[in-house]
C-alpha cells in the first residue's frame, strides 16, 4: 500500500506543479494581451498623426507654390486642374 501512497503523493505534487505552471502562463498571457492592446492603440495614434502631418505638408506645398515657389508648382497645377474638372463635372450634373 505504501507504493500506491507514494504514487498518489507523486501525482499530487506533479499536479500542483502543473496547476502552478498553468496559472503562471495564464498571467503571462494576460500581460501580453494588455501589452498588445497598448501597442495597437499606439500604432493607431501614430498612423493618425502621420495622416495629419501628410495633409499639412500637402497644404504647405500648395501654399508655397501659390506664393511663387517653383518647387511644387507642378503639383499645384495638377491639383487645381483636378479641382476644375470636379467643378465642371458638378456643373454638368446640375445642368442635366
Amino acid at each position: 500500500m505504501s507504493e500506491i501512497g507514494e504514487i498518489v503523493d507523486s501525482l499530487e505534487i506533479r499536479f500542483q506543479k502543473f496547476l502552478k505552471k498553468m496559472e503562471d502562463l495564464q498571467e503571462v498571457n494576460r500581460l501580453l494581451s494588455v501589452k498588445l492592446e497598448e501597442s495597437e492603440r499606439f500604432i493607431l495614434n501614430q498612423n493618425q498623426e502621420i495622416k495629419a502631418i501628410k495633409a499639412n505638408f500637402d497644404s504647405i506645398k500648395i501654399t508655397n507654390s501659390l506664393l511663387g515657389s517653383d518647387e511644387y508648382k507642378r503639383d499645384t497645377k495638377l491639383k487645381i486642374n483636378s479641382l476644375i474638372r470636379e467643378i465642371d463635372y458638378c456643373i454638368a450634373q446640375l445642368s442635366d
